[in-house]
């Protein structure tokens, strides 16, 4: 890119206050890794991504043997008496025992067929999940080390107009000891120290809620943070038209694809739902073993072998009406399905247009402010001669002072609002990463 001349690198510092820094402190990366490793919401995506990939082997088991075993051994005391003549007394302790084991194998269940399609739409879909909550964490590291920054900036901003106003105070109240202002400049110096006090508290305390922030996500207070060093020239969105981003957002947006995966879902429901009408066909056999050493009328021990295999076919005639109330609930759900798919390209246009505009808007923005910083220093040297020659009052400096800090404020939400649109604008369309975070800290980290 082209550099601008050094009046632009000039507005940036003073807008920013941001000169050559030191290495130490917290950059953007840095803050963005320890937020993997501690934020709650990442860490709960990542346990739901694991939890779905055990779908698609739970479906298939449905669709393999299955295998049991059972066995039991008794030990059976068999005491009476026969009232015969002569009378027959018997008292006789056997064992008996019982193995078996048993296999089925479906031949035909349509619905498990149709369950393990829909557990692979579902673990391809919870990569798609897992990409939202990532870039998500993006934006929300982003948002919030940016805050603390245009915070800290809006202390400094502070800090500084309120030393200004303090001098001016004092030059008041001097001339107005020696004769030569009235008391108005006074006051209306003392006015404006009064209001900076107040909203040096505001700024302070919004600080504190930023910090407060960005804790919940990392899991403790953060270091120093490095701030942002001139040199960077924000410009349009490449390519610079807003169809392309639409276009790109209508088919790469993550949650897009994500209402997509579940409309096939659906889909699959209502034929699983369907499948309940239709017989099953498994494959099954059994092997048994048991013996005794006697029994309650003999004492001669047996034993027993008994092995069966074939066809075991289930039709289903009536189930009270079960099958098609599961049917008429799967259509339903699969048009709340199309309704969301289609809120979801809504969505995805909205966030592409905007984000393409906000971008666009940021990038003016910041080119206008930095213009406007200059007019109002210049503004701000004339007002301070025009006081020493009597054509200006204090409280017309105070006023173009004002003007000046806030149109250094102005600056830095601009420029803020100009890298987190980046951000915003390849979620949109589905590309956002942690390239993308890399690429800003390596561009701004000083």
């Amino acid at each position: 890119m082209k550099r601008r001349p050094p009046a632009f690198a000039l507005s940036v510092a003073i807008a920013f206050a941001f000169a050559a820094l030191p290495a130490a402190g917290e950059d953007l990366l840095q803050v963005y890794r320890e937020a993997q490793r501690n934020d709650p919401a990442i860490a709960a995506a990542k346990a739901g991504w694991d939890a779905t990939q055990e779908r698609a082997p739970q479906a298939r088991a449905g669709l393999l043997p299955n295998v049991s075993a059972s066995g039991n051994a008794n030990l059976t005391n068999f005491d009476a008496t026969i009232k015969s003549d002569p009378q027959v007394d018997i008292n006789r302790n056997f064992h008996q025992y019982t193995a078996a084991i048993s296999a089925s194998q479906p031949l035909f269940r349509y619905q498990n067929f149709i369950l393990y399609d829909q557990a692979k739409q579902q673990v391809t879909q919870a990569d798609d999940v897992l990409n939202v909550a990532q870039q998500d964490l993006i934006i929300r590291v982003a948002v919030t080390y940016f805050d603390i920054l245009l915070a800290q900036f809006n202390i400094e901003l502070t800090e500084s107009q309120k030393k200004a106003v303090v001098e001016q105070l004092a030059q008041a109240k001097r001339n107005f000891e020696v004769g030569v202002a009235t008391i108005t400049d006074t006051n209306e110096a003392q006015a404006k120290y009064d209001a900076i006090v107040a909203q040096e508290i505001a700024t302070r305390n919004e600080y504190d809620n930023r910090v407060t922030a960005l804790r919940a996500i990392i899991g403790r207070y953060p270091k120093e943070l490095k701030k942002l060093g001139p040199g960077f020239q924000p410009g349009p969105p490449e390519p610079n038209a807003a169809d392309y981003w639409v276009d790109r957002a209508l088919k790469e947006n993550l949650n897009v694809r994500i209402a997509e995966a579940n409309l096939e879902i659906a889909k699959l429901e209502v034929d699983r739902a369907r499948g309940g009408h239709y017989p099953t066909l498994d494959l099954v056999g059994s092997y048994t073993a048991q013996g005794s050493n006697a029994a309650v009328t003999s004492s001669i021990a047996s034993d027993q072998r008994i092995g069966t295999i074939g066809l075991q076919l289930a039709v289903p005639i009536y189930q009270g009406g079960f099958v098609d109330s599961r049917v008429r609930e799967a259509i339903a759900l699969l048009e709340k399905s199309r309704q969301d798919l289609e809120g979801a390209r809504r969505g995805a246009l909205f966030q592409a247009q905007t984000g393409f505009s906000g971008v666009a808007s940021a990038a003016a923005s910041v080119r206008a402010f930095e213009q406007a910083v200059v007019s109002a220093q210049s503004a701000l040297a004339s007002n301070i001669l025009g006081q020493e020659v009597g054509v200006r009052t204090f409280l017309d400096v105070l006023n173009v002072q004002q003007n000046v800090y806030s149109t250094r404020r102005d600056l830095a939400q601009a420029y803020f609002a100009y890298l987190i649109g980046q951000l915003r604008l390849k979620a949109a369309v589905g590309t956002l990463s942690d390239l993308d975070l890399e690429e800003i800290n390596r561009r701004l980290a000083g």
